[in-house]
């Protein structure tokens, strides 16, 4: 029984040390800024590395586009152009 006593007291202490509020940092100094600010004045990084991919697409789009026309022209041209007068 002495031990079940002990450890229920010792619990409680523990519980009623760790229900305090923490204390509050000194007002008297500002605390320091843990951000740093962008060594680029533009700040664009961020508009630049969405616009990236963005414009690759176009790019490869414009390239896509040009080879399905010229297989859609030498697919007519293999037809005999049937449709032509």
């Amino acid at each position: 029984m002495p031990g079940i006593r002990f450890a229920l007291i010792a619990s409680l202490a523990l519980m009623a040390t760790a229900c305090h509020a923490p204390e509050p940092p000194p007002t008297d100094e500002p605390p320091e800024p843990q951000a740093t600010a962008s060594t680029t004045p533009s700040g664009t990084e961020l508009r630049d590395a969405m616009q990236a991919p963005i414009q690759k697409a176009e790019a490869v789009e414009a390239q896509v586009q040009a080879a399905a026309d010229r297989t859609n022209a030498a697919e007519a041209d293999a037809s005999g152009n049937a449709s032509a007068p």
